[in-house]
């Protein structure tokens, strides 16, 4: 009886390609906007948590709006590893310069900062080695290239003991940073690492006064202990000051950034839902005028001896099918369109349907097909079939 009705609803479906069509826009616009922003918010998303936790995942990062008179020098910084919930401290400043050599140049980030950085920012050498303490106290000359200034400003990767012009200044590279194969925009950031004392010289933008620096915690469970002990130093040192400065746990804003992203999800997949929603209704509108077109059918039907719940049947898988082929359509054209968007889009973000929003789509259809079908379902087994028959139309 099922594999008849089935056939029964196909032969309806094909026989009105361009209304089937029309009726299944509905679920169909609605199961790509599910697919396609949800999986979009998902890759945008997992692309900045990456970015976040690739700057570690026990930090905290301190940046001194007022140093009320008495600012910190690097000797202070370095005092806060005394601190047992503290496993190393180090100063960061920034500025932009040019960077050339017989090769090329290019504008470049230029980061001052001490040896602990490395640790703290879990960097990967390719090769060479990282700033020493002596480095920062000697003010040397020295640097730690990024991949993109090695291949872009240097000509390739192995260029540990050349010489870089910085500003005019030439810095001798004692080691260059390993690209992440997962990231192809890597070779597309310059990027250079020099003692902090070295930076104060080369740029009038930085000082001996410390502005900004990042600590990391004795473990990733002690991050809470690291943060209270890291305000509490900060607040003796401005004189119970909470406005002098700000303290950012990396963490916290790794969980909050989750956060962000469920919602960010859940809201998209309701706008999505909306849409079906919609659709579902085209679906019953449809129907119903199918019942309408069809009574005299309906009525042979129950003079022949069909029964109400056969006729409901019927028509219920009618509206379950338009709703079944709206979603698989849906579905292949959510493909496409990802597709092309990953390959037209920011290589930096990758956009992948997931399967657990493609089988949510797919509940989500049929309940709509079910939903939406029973009402003109009901209303053609309902019929009588001395009525129906006398139908005219």
């Amino acid at each position: 009886m099922i594999r008849q009705s089935m056939k029964m609803a196909w032969k309806s479906i094909v026989s009105n390609k361009m209304r089937s069509f029309l009726t299944m826009l509905g679920i169909i616009i609605g199961v790509m906007s599910l697919v396609v922003l949800v999986s979009m918010a998902g890759g945008t998303s997992e692309s900045v948590s990456n970015q976040i936790a690739s700057m570690g995942s026990n930090m905290l990062t301190v940046t001194i709006k007022d140093d009320k008179g008495t600012p910190m020098k690097l000797e202070d910084v370095e005092k806060l590893t005394k601190k047992k919930a503290i496993s190393e401290a180090a100063p960061v400043a920034q500025s932009s310069v040019t960077a050339a050599s017989t090769y090329s140049d290019e504008t470049a980030t230029i980061y001052g900062t001490t040896g602990a950085y490395v640790d703290i920012q879990e960097l990967e050498l390719y090769a060479g080695r990282f700033l020493k303490m002596t480095d920062v106290d000697n003010h040397t000359n020295v640097a730690v290239i990024n991949a993109g200034l090695a291949i872009n400003v240097m000509g390739r990767m192995d260029v540990v003991g050349e010489t870089i012009s910085l500003d005019g200044v030439d810095y001798q590279i004692i080691g260059v940073l390993a690209a992440d194969d997962s990231d192809t925009t890597t070779t597309e950031n310059y990027e250079a690492y020099i003692p902090y004392t070295s930076l104060i010289r080369l740029t009038d933008d930085v000082s001996s006064d410390i502005t900004s620096f990042c600590v990391s915690a004795a473990s990733e469970n002690s991050m809470d202990d690291a943060e209270e002990a890291l305000t509490n130093a900060m607040m003796e040192w401005f004189e119970q000051d909470e406005d002098a400065f700000t303290v950012i746990n990396q963490s916290t804003v790794m969980e909050t950034m989750e956060s962000v992203n469920q919602t960010m999800q859940l809201m998209l997949g309701g706008i999505a839902a909306i849409s079906l929603l919609v659709g579902g209704i085209g679906i019953m509108n449809i129907m119903l005028v199918s019942v309408t077109e069809r009574t005299r059918e309906i009525g042979i039907r129950k003079a022949i001896g069909a029964g109400r719940s056969v006729i409901m049947m019927q028509f219920l898988i009618e509206a379950l099918m338009l709703s079944l082929i709206g979603c698989g359509l849906g579905i292949l054209f959510s493909w496409i369109t990802i597709l092309i968007i990953s390959n037209v889009g920011d290589a930096d973000v990758i956009y992948q349907m997931s399967m657990n929003v493609v089988w949510i789509a797919v509940a989500f259809s049929v309940f709509i097909g079910v939903v939406f079908g029973i009402y003109p379902a009901n209303k053609a087994a309902k019929k009588k079939p001395v009525d129906a028959l006398r139908y005219t139309g």
